[in-house]
């Protein structure tokens, strides 16, 4: 009796994609498991969702996995601008400019110092040329013009000038802000993980670290890369 019961609703749902089809309504794919189950409305969706749960939670994971364990094609902190360099892992060897939030190699920073001290020249960013700031307060207004425009790199340098000064709840904000922006940062992912490891403006939390160096990893930092590889030898230990 459930296998006919069965049969009648995969002949339904048939016959709905074949209804959709010749009314020419655009059927829509499952967006969790991208898999090749079509529905002609939310309706028919939610009828079929009780089948085929299990199958797309399986899948939605693979492709995750898929994801994840792909190898990136660059580190995740992109090229400098200038020399068209990629950008050195250690961040100590390049330099976030606030008036452009572009992030130049100590190279081309020090080629443009040497050049402005040639032609004497007042000191200014190497690459759009914008007088360089007076004092932090400066630089500060400098970020939030760039905040305003949405502007992810922005948004974490800031909220790394706020982790610094001890203000964790504004760096969580500022983090999040920029992990969550239409273009994303990698490395804001990778800051809120070590905010949820460490327990500082936020409870801790190690699901939400993981997610948070996952998003990381996929998006190609380096040490996200390496922290969840140790969180999961240190869950399967």
């Amino acid at each position: 009796m459930s296998t006919n019961l069965e049969e009648a609703r995969h002949m339904m749902f048939a016959r709905r994609l074949r209804i959709a089809e010749v009314d020419d309504t655009k059927l829509k794919k499952c967006t969790a498991c991208k898999k090749s189950v079509r529905y002609c409305s939310v309706k028919c969706q939610k009828e079929h969702r009780p089948k085929h749960k299990s199958e797309c939670k399986k899948r939605s994971a693979e492709l995750r996995d898929e994801i994840l364990f792909r190898q990136p094609e660059s580190s995740g902190l992109g090229d400098c601008p200038i020399c068209c360099i990629p950008l050195p892992i250690n961040a100590q060897g390049s330099t976030l400019m606030a008036c452009c939030s572009k992030t130049i190699c100590n190279g081309c920073a020090h080629a443009n110092t040497i050049h402005q001290l040639e032609e004497n020249l007042e000191e200014s960013c190497p690459f759009c040329r914008h007088p360089a700031p007076d004092s932090d307060d400066e630089t500060k207004k400098d970020l939030m013009r760039r905040i305003e425009v949405n502007d992810p790199s922005a948004m974490r340098h800031m909220g790394t000038c706020c982790h610094q000064e001890e203000d964790y709840g504004g760096a969580f904000e500022y983090y999040t802000k920029a992990a969550e922006s239409e273009l994303g940062d990698a490395t804001a992912h990778y800051l809120l993980s070590c905010m949820y490891h460490a327990g500082k403006g936020v409870r801790r939390d190690e699901k939400k670290k993981v997610y948070h160096l996952e998003e990381a990893a996929i998006g190609g930092n380096p040490f996200a890369r390496n922290n969840l590889a140790l969180s999961i030898n240190t869950l399967e230990d």
